[in-house]
């Protein structure tokens, strides 16, 4: 796999894994070099529509200022007792560093906020600096997350009055934002706390992929062997091994129905059906553009490029795009950089 990295706009390149640093982390994974005039449909079609709105109603927000929920929890201890402690305690060296001198004073602000969670109103971003302001990327951004909080603000919402959903995110935003995380000008500018975390995690994932790379490759390209593949990255190593035959590719009918049974155990609602339909249908006409919202780095993103590379030897995908976070969050997701270290290190 070759890997090219383009900075703005959107690049076809016939072969490639081509990465791109716009806001949504786009990565094409394309399996062969297509005519010219593919080549340039291709690269149009590629582009993911910008803000793309959810087709259902949502259902109500959930809040975190009901004493013993699982939101509760999060927002007034774990975020900062567990997360931002274990995230101070992995950098230790680089927080105490006289680098990190300013980035410490604002992540131990920050952590004051959370630990009087009840009673800290939410505030905007701090304005962008004059250098930030010449991005229109950055500008983008920086309105967005106002347009957010507008209402919580306004409102005076605390972290715990305001929705659990809302507070988390921000919580990860307030932290680049104490860290310096978009700043050029800081020596923390574009430095990831959660790096060793994901290097960690990358690192033993090996013994696993090793487990079940083989048979991935050996699935069959049929309809049975997409959803094979989708409960493969689904669940990860969490799926058992044990039922899977030596020849996956030559395997009977009920022995595929068998593996797809496994994968279906403690799944609150299935659309396997509907999903490998789709495939069969990409297929049959030639294969066409596929999304994959990327979550965790380490082995869930490993066999998250394996099921990429089986919808695309399948002839399901000409090219396979990976959503990405914008900057570090939650720990362990992925951002485009993780992607990258991925495909390098296997």
């Amino acid at each position: 796999i070759i890997v090219s990295l383009e900075t703005s706009s959107m690049r076809f390149v016939a072969g490639c894994l081509t990465l791109l640093a716009i806001p949504a982390a786009v990565t094409c994974f394309v399996a062969q070099a297509p005519s010219t005039k593919h080549a340039r449909a291709l690269a149009m079609s590629a582009s993911t529509p910008a803000n793309p709105k959810p087709n259902l109603s949502l259902p109500p927000p959930i809040y975190s200022d009901e004493p013993g929920t699982w939101a509760y929890d999060t927002m007034s201890r774990r975020v900062d007792a567990e997360i931002l402690q274990r995230t101070y305690e992995e950098n230790e060296d680089e927080f105490n560093s006289p680098e990190f001198a300013e980035a410490l004073k604002n992540f131990n602000d920050l952590r004051g906020e959370l630990q009087n969670a009840a009673n800290t109103k939410l505030r905007h971003l701090k304005d962008l600096t004059e250098e930030e302001a010449k991005s229109e990327e950055r500008v983008r951004e920086y309105n967005e997350w106002k347009t957010i909080m507008e209402p919580y603000v306004e409102k005076g919402d605390t972290w715990l009055t305001a929705p659990w959903l809302v507070t988390e995110f921000y919580a990860y935003r307030r932290l680049m934002e104490a860290l310096g995380y978009f700043d050029k000008t800081k020596p923390t500018y574009m430095w990831d706390p959660f790096a060793k975390a994901k290097k960690a995690g990358l690192d033993t994932s090996v013994s696993s992929a090793e487990t079940v790379m083989g048979k991935i490759e050996a699935l069959p390209n049929t309809r049975e062997g997409a959803g094979i593949a989708a409960a493969f990255s689904l669940w990860a190593n969490k799926m058992d091994l044990s039922i899977w035959p030596a020849d996956t590719e030559n395997a009977s009918v009920d022995v595929v129905q068998k593996i797809l049974h496994s994968a279906e155990e403690n799944l609150l609602h299935d659309d396997v059906d509907i999903l490998t339909g789709y495939c069969e249908q990409l297929r049959s006409t030639g294969g066409g553009m596929v999304d994959i919202i990327v979550d965790n780095a380490g082995f869930e993103l490993v066999c998250d490029l394996a099921l990429a590379d089986h919808l695309v030897a399948s002839g399901t995908a000409k090219a396979v795009t990976f959503q990405l976070k914008y900057h570090p969050t939650f720990v362990s997701d992925a951002l485009e950089k993780d992607l990258i270290e991925t495909v390098e290190y296997y």
